[in-house]
């Protein structure tokens, strides 16, 4: 079986400043891989170059499929005044980039807009203007916008955010049943991996132009964040969580949030 993602020799630089180098990682069927690091270290970059949104500085990427992967993005209150259907937001996953679809293509069109309705539960608020619904709602619909085109790879943009920790759990799980039925690749960017670690399976951790890729139990110990980070980092595991404790800029998910990655 082909890896979904490839990612061979790959570097990012922008000027003088290298985000990444000597990036080398395969993503299987159904893995899911979660991307960390700082702000500033490159993960919602290599989404953008997966996305094929963000050229390399050298090497190759590729989703190996020939369907577009799904992206979920950040978690953003969208404007009360906004009258869009949330049936309509799912639909633009589907055929947003084009015009018409003629009788037999709009059927098609709404049965598959149902379905991926129906996977992520939103059945009883799609029809509603999606300004209206809470911010667990709306990301919900923005899985099923992601799913809808069946993709084999899911790039998920630190889709967490700004939710609490109830449609924290919810996003995640709906997010793992994909990969886990569909056998869908995830590359999932966060600041906090403890709402998904029971279902990560690697990790790519980025700081400052270094690397590391393993298992969670590999990645996120002591020694490879102190290594990492160039300063001593102390990882805490407390009742099947991850804590992290050392120099304020080490701590990822103290960070502050609005600024890119």
């Amino acid at each position: 079986m082909k890896p979904a993602v490839e990612i061979s020799s790959a570097s990012l630089a922008f000027g003088a400043r290298t985000l990444w180098s000597g990036l080398d990682l395969e993503v299987e069927p159904g893995e899911f891989v979660a991307v960390l690091g700082p702000n500033g270290s490159g993960k919602t970059s290599l989404l953008k170059v997966l996305l094929g949104l963000q050229e390399l500085s050298a090497g190759s990427a590729r989703v190996t499929s020939g369907r577009p992967p799904g992206y979920v993005p950040q978690q953003r209150a969208m404007q009360e005044a906004l009258t869009l259907r949330g049936t309509d937001l799912v639909g633009l996953g589907l055929d947003g980039h084009r015009w018409g679809t003629g009788l037999r293509g709009l059927r098609e069109r709404r049965r598959r807009v149902a379905e991926a309705i129906e996977s992520v539960g939103a059945e009883a608020y799609a029809k509603s203007p999606v300004g209206k619904l809470s911010g667990g709602e709306q990301q919900r619909l923005r899985v099923a916008q992601a799913l809808v085109g069946e993709p084999d790879v899911l790039l998920c943009d630190e889709p967490l955010l700004s939710l609490d920790l109830a449609h924290q759990r919810v996003v995640s799980e709906l997010i793992d049943r994909r990969r886990r039925e569909a056998g869908t690749a995830v590359l999932f960017v966060t600041h906090e991996i403890n709402p998904i670690l029971p279902f990560v399976d690697r990790v790519l951790y980025l700081v400052d132009g270094r690397l590391r890729i393993g298992g969670p139990d590999e990645v996120m110990t002591s020694a490879t964040l102190s290594e990492l980070y160039r300063t001593r980092i102390e990882v805490l595991r407390v009742s099947g969580q991850i804590h992290i404790a050392g120099a304020q800029s080490a701590l990822c998910e103290d960070e502050p949030h609005h600024v890119a990655s």
